[in-house]
Order: structure tokens, then C-alpha cells, then sequence
């Protein structure tokens, strides 16, 4: 069996911390040179530790220990970051990869085991999440994000270029076949912080549905148009976002107003055009339909009540993806062995992560850690460390008994 040492990757991550850190946050862009830098600090942890490294033509980050038999086992997540976000999102799960190939340096383990950097997961520079594992999963579409641009404009096939990948080729990368894919992350969310629990078995990610929803009324002056003859594209769209909300609660779902875009932008001018972001997500394609035809109806209704017009127009969709069920199984185990918790959680995953990419042609689960306050994507993004340690043993204990499994006659 590995002899794991969980104090590596938390030093590990300080490390990571120091290096692509500080008060704002973490600054690991993807495509950037800051996210450069962290991936050469990975190439240095994985260089003395005898595996074979390469980049697939999608810009994700792979490393190999050869075993006993070519079932595979991947291990992994993203370092990437959102801007100003937090020491832990991505690179604890990249860190605990590390230990396992660390912990198998010197031995041939039962199965081959492959770590995986995915490359921009966060979609934060672009609006594309998931982008390495969708190249390589097969559910791409390179038209789809050809003319996507960041906010300095440059655009989406000029920073791949400039980190040595051409978005036509990037589905030429693609998922070995895999027993088992496994990926520990921090929950991102509060509910581990009340349950008073330090880790769970996930059981699957929540589907999302993404548009931007455009109104489009009529421009007068602030001061001399009655209320009663306005058609405010601003408060149309205010009022649908309250609709929103409330199809989100009736539904049991999630619905955020992203972005919110107003023009003519001036006090003393209506505003003509207003256009948002709407993020919906949902764990089954019921509440997840459900809850999108709510909100089409209540755009409609209220465009029609404020005397202006409303257009949608689809962003991104992924259906919910539930984790394998022997996977899930075997993480609950794992982590009732380390915690002594005879039901340990399970819960799904609201934010997205490459293991739901993965998920859909392979065997794959998550582990969660606890999240200091639910916060994420933030400076202030913490777990405690005591409650890191449980989670990454509870990561190497399903690492063991998913070995086992595999190789098990």
C-alpha cells in the first residue's frame, strides 16, 4: 500500500500560495503567464518522481506511473483560477494527485495511474468553463468559442496561441480510457460547515442552463415622461431577475443574475436596452426545464405588463451528470473510515468541475472538503486545515480501495 504523507500537499499548496497568491487573491489566469509559472512549479514537484509528462493538443497537463496491469486510474483537477480567487479551488485537488504519484515513487502500483492538470476550467477569462476537458471529452464545438474575447479584447484562438495550442486541433485530445477517474475538491459551498462535517462523498453535478436575456424598450428624457408612459428596459429586466429568484426557491433549484448591461447608461436618460446573464442550474433535467420555462413565461409577462420586448439567447448548457454510483459508494466508504461517521454526507455539486465532463464516458467521483464560510472564488477562500487533512486521507483511502477494485480478480 502507498505510504501517503497528507502534510506534502499542504505544504504544497502554501507553497503555490506564495508563489501565485497575495492579499487579492490568487492569480493563476488561465492562458496567462501567471498560470505559466504555476504549471512549471507542477512540472518541478512531478520531475524527480519518474513519470512520463506530456501536454495533449487541448493545453491539459498529464503525468503517468506505469502498473502492474493498463487499467487506468486518473487522478487530478485544475490549477487554474478565477481572478482574485482562493489558495484552495483546483490546486487542493492538484496537490493530492501529486501525493499519490508521490506516495507510488519506487513501486509498480496494481494500476496505471495518470495525474491531470485540466487547462482552464474556470472559463473566467473567456465565459467557457470546462474548456481542456471538453476539448478532450469530445463536447467542444470550436465555432461555438471561436469569436469569444476577454476584457482587453483579445481573443479566445490568440491566447491559445500564445500558449502553443490551436483551437482547431484542440478536440485531437482526447480521454484515455479510464476505471476510474477521482478528484478532490473544496465544497465551495457551506453546507459541510452546518452539518459540522469535514468531508463527503459527492454524487453528482448540477446541470446548468446559461442565457442572456436582452429587453429592449424605449429611450425618453428623466424628466418629463410620466411613469405611467415609460417602457424601461432597466426595470423589466430588475423585475425578472426577482421572478427568477423566485422560480429558483419554488423549483428547489439556484438562479443568478450574472451581469447586467444598461444603455444608454446616462441619469438622465430611460433606459432603452438591458441586457443579463441568467445562470440557472438544477440536479435533474426536470427541475432544470422546469425552472427555465417558468422563466421564459415570466420574461414574456412582464416585457408585455412594461411595454418593451424581450430576446434570449443561449450562452451554455450541460445536463445534469450524476457520478457513478460504485464510485460514490466506495468515496462515502472512504470517508466514513477516516471520520468514523457511520452516514457519512453525500451531496451534489452546485458549481461545475471537470469530473462531470469525464463523467459522461467514464466511471468518475469526487471527495469534498469543507468550505470556511460556504465562500469561494475569493481571497478570503479558506478550509480549515484540520479538516483539509481528513479530506485528503479520505482521497487516499478511496484511491486505495478504487486500486483494489480494478485489481481485484
Amino acid at each position: 500500500m502507498p505510504e501517503f504523507d497528507w502534510e506534502r500537499p499542504l505544504k504544497d499548496l502554501h507553497e503555490l500560495r506564495e508563489l501565485t497568491g497575495g492579499p487579492d487573491g490568487a492569480r493563476r489566469l488561465a492562458w496567462s503567464e501567471d498560470w505559466r509559472t504555476a504549471r512549471e512549479w507542477l512540472l518541478g514537484k512531478l520531475e524527480p518522481l519518474g513519470v512520463d509528462v506530456e501536454r495533449d493538443a487541448a493545453g491539459n497537463l498529464w503525468a503517468t506511473r506505469k502498473g502492474e496491469s493498463d487499467k487506468l486510474i486518473v487522478v487530478g483537477s485544475h490549477i487554474d483560477a478565477v481572478p482574485h480567487g482562493g489558495w484552495l479551488d483546483g490546486a487542493l485537488g492538484v496537490c493530492a494527485a501529486l501525493e499519490v504519484l508521490r506516495a507510488t515513487t519506487g513501486e509498480t502500483p496494481p494500476a496505471t495511474i495518470k495525474l491531470i492538470d485540466w487547462a482552464d476550467e474556470e472559463g473566467a477569462r473567456f465565459g467557457r468553463s470546462l474548456l481542456g476537458s471538453a476539448a478532450a471529452a469530445g463536447t467542444l464545438d470550436p465555432d461555438a468559442v471561436r469569436e469569444l474575447t476577454d476584457a482587453e479584447g483579445t481573443t479566445l484562438p490568440d491566447a491559445l496561441q500564445e500558449n502553443g495550442i490551436d483551437l482547431d486541433t484542440m478536440t485531437e485530445a482526447e480521454l484515455p480510457e479510464m476505471a476510474a477517474y477521482l478528484e478532490l475538491h473544496i465544497e465551495q459551498g457551506p453546507r459541510l460547515e452546518q452539518m459540522g462535517k469535514s468531508a463527503a462523498a459527492v454524487i453528482g453535478c448540477f446541470g446548468v442552463e446559461r442565457h442572456a436575456v436582452a429587453f429592449k424598450g424605449k429611450a425618453s428624457h428623466a424628466g418629463s415622461t410620466p411613469m405611467n408612459l415609460r417602457h424601461d428596459a432597466f426595470l423589466a429586466a430588475g423585475r425578472f431577475g426577482l421572478a427568477a429568484r423566485d422560480g429558483a426557491i419554488e423549483h428547489e433549484a439556484v438562479a443568478t443574475i450574472g451581469t447586467v448591461k444598461a444603455a444608454p447608461g446616462i441619469p438622465t436618460i430611460i433606459n432603452e436596452d438591458c441586457e443579463v446573464t441568467l445562470d440557472q442550474r438544477a440536479f435533474t433535467r426536470e427541475q432544470l426545464a422546469g425552472m427555465l420555462a417558468d422563466a421564459k413565461a415570466a420574461s414574456e409577462r412582464i416585457a408585455e405588463e412594461e411595454g418593451v420586448e424581450v430576446s434570449w439567447r443561449r450562452i451554455w448548457q450541460i445536463d445534469p451528470v450524476p457520478f457513478d454510483d460504485g464510485l460514490v459508494e466506495l468515496a462515502a466508504r472512504a470517508v466514513g473510515e477516516v471520520t468514523g461517521d457511520d452516514d457519512p454526507p453525500r451531496l451534489p455539486s452546485g458549481a461545475l468541475h471537470d469530473c462531470a465532463e469525464v463523467a459522461r464516458r467514464y466511471p468518475a467521483v469526487m471527495v469534498f472538503s469543507s468550505s470556511t464560510g460556504g465562500v469561494s472564488h475569493a481571497p478570503v477562500e479558506d478550509t480549515p486545515e484540520d479538516d483539509l487533512r481528513v479530506a485528503l486521507q479520505a482521497y487516499g483511502r478511496l484511491y486505495e480501495l478504487t486500486a483494489g477494485m480494478i485489481s481485484a480478480p
